[in-house]
């Protein structure tokens, strides 16, 4: 095979998925590995450098036509530097990897936030091409955007931008994972209604979950879908209530910034979209101003869980000027 690919990997808390893509044939090949929370950074550098080898070996491509290999990364990164500034799911802080990559691969490296990196394959090659004002908003375990704005990815002056996870909704709320209490994600996100459900059922109340509650068997998307599909009550109560509260919170941002389009994506919006979305659509109906709501379209993802993937297109055109 002749056709130039690069290789785009995300880089999750639990998971590292990789695969060899091009713009022609679209994902050609695709390895997940199982992340070890407790290996040294040497150890993440290795076992990530083996995933490149064993990806390109299964794409049975040459490695002459690699242009570059794409991370993306739960965190705060510099795409410039190609510095971690924090991976809090890696347990990596102030990391080059970029550099530490190059050491051990001969491709030339680049990093990106992976909702960023969702958010361009979105806006290349998923439902938004058109648009030139999106908001990605990924929802599964947390909450993550990722901005368009003028047809490009914002940043941030910190590379921060799009943290809408984070915007306050509650400040009698739960804690957040970052500390602070009632954040948007804290409250709408699966984690959030999760212990939500948890709750319920240790207070008495019936639930198809109440097994894995007591068996303290973590209640990921699927299984939360099964239970709203069953007509569980309990979990339908709350994943409606965290619907609500999605709508109200992108009526907000849409309000403020004009979008003219919202696409949603992540892990339990993926299982449970069919419920949730006209939840959501007339929550964010409730709250959205008429002048805010012309044009704009709050759409479902339709590249799932490999718009990061995509996106590493995208990145390799904006820094290395490359087509694949």
């Amino acid at each position: 095979m002749s056709v130039k690919s690069i290789i785009s990997i995300d880089m999750g808390g639990t998971k590292v998925l990789a695969s060899v893509i091009n713009s022609k044939d679209g994902i050609i090949s695709r390895i997940k590995i199982p992340t070890d929370p407790g290996s040294s950074e040497k150890e993440y550098i290795s076992s990530l450098a083996g995933v490149v080898k064993d990806v390109v070996t299964e794409a049975d491509i040459d490695e002459k036509n690699i242009e570059a290999v794409c991370l993306g990364v739960a965190g705060s990164v510099n795409p410039f530097t190609g510095i971690m500034n924090l991976a809090p799911n890696l347990g990596l802080k102030n990391f080059n990897i970029k550099e530490k990559m190059q050491g051990k691969i001969s491709f030339p490296v680049l990093i990106e936030n992976d909702v960023n990196l969702a958010a361009l394959g979105i806006k290349k090659f998923g439902v938004a091409k058109k648009a030139m004002n999106m908001l990605a908003v990924f929802i599964g375990t947390g909450i993550g955007g990722g901005l368009i704005l003028n047809g490009k990815i914002y940043r941030g002056s910190g590379f921060a931008a799009g943290e809408i996870g984070h915007i306050l909704v509650d400040k009698n709320g739960p804690v957040c994972g970052c500390g602070k209490r009632g954040c948007f994600e804290a409250i709408a996100s699966r984690s959030a209604i999760v212990n939500k459900i948890i709750d319920d059922i240790k207070a008495g109340k019936k639930s198809v979950l109440a097994d894995d509650v007591k068996a303290g068997v973590r209640i990921k998307s699927k299984t939360l879908a099964m239970a709203v599909q069953g007509n569980d009550k309990v979990a339908i109560n709350r994943v409606t209530a965290g619907s609500m509260v999605i709508g109200g919170v992108l009526a907000s941002l849409s309000n403020f910034m004009n979008f003219d389009m919202i696409v949603l994506g992540g892990g339990m919006f993926e299982q449970l979209k069919d419920f949730m979305m006209p939840i959501i659509e007339s929550s964010f109906n409730d709250h959205i101003l008429n002048a805010a709501v012309k044009g704009l379209e709050l759409v479902p993802s339709k590249l799932g869980g490999d718009a990061a993937l995509w996106g590493g297109m995208a990145l390799a055109e904006e820094f290395l000027g490359v087509k694949v």
